[in-house]
């Protein structure tokens, strides 16, 4: 049914771009859309079911490494994550030491990830990387993680595959914001890197800045643990220059700053 309806989209799409304004559908062809979108004819919408409530985290006494394995089995069994994973993809937690400093946080999962089931390993990823190197540490030194952990969905094309990315809605952060918070328990970290706006809305509140700029290269409290606000490396991408970099470099020097990494007049100076 889902490879029929995209067939059918696509066809609309197709007659629209060519200047046809309008289609004749039967009774019965209409009925069989209403069905399969879930409508009954005499009965109108059919209510939107009821918001899944937020999961409860309850970590076991132990060390670290036991503790985010019970972690990671509570997110694989979390029937909400199950249901939103595409087949043969995966649910990502985060990864890197449970010992860092330093955790950075994005909003979602992408293509890469969900098939790797790890975050940031696409191309923001490898950025990322190169920004961390940047500062004088490795991937492995620091924890990375999402808010979200599954790739929020869009329609998939006839092959069953998505084409591009959304930012996860308010609720579906609500949903996976426990989770990201039992990793900021193990983990412990100093520090807390938000990675573009998205990211910051779900942890400061989805209404509590307009404009990315309002906060970003601040340091903000987040559940008693220093927040720094920056770009998302995707952000580089779609603009390359010094400009853009610069920007970045000087909240990531604040960072470095403030878990007493050292910093050399080079790193000072980087994109100047």
């Amino acid at each position: 049914m889902r490879h029929a309806i995209n067939a059918l989209t696509e066809e609309l799409r197709r007659l629209k771009a060519s200047g046809v304004g309008r289609v004749s559908a039967s009774e019965g062809g209409l009925a069989a859309l209403r069905k399969a979108a879930g409508r009954r004819p005499a009965d109108g919408p059919v209510p939107a079911p009821a918001a899944a409530a937020a999961p409860t985290v309850s970590l076991p006494e132990g060390d670290k490494e036991s503790r985010w394995r019970a972690l990671r089995q509570q997110v694989l069994d979390d029937p909400v994550c199950r249901s939103k994973v595409r087949p043969g993809k995966k649910v990502v937690l985060g990864v890197g030491s449970l010992d860092a400093a330093i955790m950075f946080i994005g909003e979602a999962p992408g293509g890469e990830e969900e098939i790797q089931g790890e975050p940031f390993v696409g191309p923001a990823g490898q950025l990322l990387n190169r920004m961390i190197g940047g500062m004088g540490v490795s991937r492995a030194d620091v924890y990375i993680g999402n808010i979200m952990n599954w790739r929020p969905d869009l329609p998939v094309g006839l092959d069953g595959v998505q084409t591009g990315n959304r930012p996860p809605t308010e609720a579906e952060m609500a949903h996976c914001l426990p989770y990201i918070r039992a990793q900021m328990e193990i983990v412990n970290p100093r520090v807390l890197v938000a990675l573009g706006a998205t990211a910051a809305k779900g942890l400061l509140g989805f209404r509590a800045f307009g404009a990315l700029g309002e906060v970003r290269g601040h340091w903000h409290d987040y559940g008693g643990r220093p927040l720094m606000v920056t770009y998302h490396p995707s952000y580089i991408l779609r603009n390359p220059t010094n400009r853009t970099k610069r920007l970045i470099w000087e909240d990531l020097l604040k960072v470095m700053e403030r878990v007493s990494l050292p910093i050399s007049d080079k790193q000072r100076g980087f994109f100047l």
